[in-house]
């Protein structure tokens, strides 16, 4: 991949000590050595994992850039990121970057929070979320927020039970990033079912964010 292969030469360029510093952080990573997704218009980089799918110059919905995808055995198609919504009846993994305005690092758990439940309505429009997790945390080295919830596909917050044909519960995370003073970047993960290897190969996708 192209944009590997620059930022590899940038690491080189950039002084013996600090390449060996990030190579060394690289080769510890769960993703040590895997290609990665160098989104420009996000501003960032991430992994893709084994099993993984990034299918360059994919048209995506909304303010996404890019994305990776994974389709879990035995359920048909991912989790739909393309011109439809609802990720009701459909088993996979998907992890997706975009672009957004500015925003003040006060702001950014407020407007993380506000992203992530706007985004579970959109994907599971029939379903219901609560909050799992919502921390600050720092992408390469700017502030950040994280927010994690727990999504399900039936109405009233009843799951829609693998034996009627549904996934079950879900995974949700998105993290949005103050990139600078004049924009901000996000990750969108998305696991279904959200079982706990499910949950954790998507937060370490974005876990492996890094800005470009």
């Amino acid at each position: 991949m192209a944009g590997a292969v620059a930022a590899l030469v940038l690491l080189l360029v950039a002084g013996i000590a600090g390449g060996w510093w990030l190579t060394r952080e690289e080769d510890s990573s769960p993703f040590a050595g895997r290609p990665r997704v160098t989104d420009g218009a996000a501003g960032l980089s991430y992994a893709i994992p084994e099993g993984w799918e990034h299918a360059e110059g994919k048209k995506l919905i909304g303010a996404f850039t890019s994305s990776v995808t994974k389709e879990h055995a035995g359920t048909g198609t991912g989790t739909d990121t393309g011109s439809g919504s609802g990720a009701s009846g459909e088993g996979g993994s998907t992890v997706l970057a975009g672009r957004a305005a500015a925003m003040p690092q006060a702001a950014l758990q407020q407007q993380a929070e506000r992203a992530a439940r706007s985004n579970a309505v959109f994907f599971y429009p029939e379903g219901s979320s609560e909050v799992a997790e919502s921390r600050p945390t720092t992408v390469g080295g700017r502030p950040a927020h994280t927010v994690a919830l727990r999504v399900s596909e039936g109405k009233r917050g009843s799951a829609a039970p693998e034996s009627a044909g549904g996934t079950g519960t879900g995974h949700l995370r998105l993290t949005l990033i103050a990139v600078d003073d004049s924009r901000s970047a996000f990750l969108l993960g998305i696991a279904q079912p959200g079982g706990p290897l499910e949950t954790r190969e998507v937060d370490q996708v974005m876990e492996s964010a890094s800005l470009t």
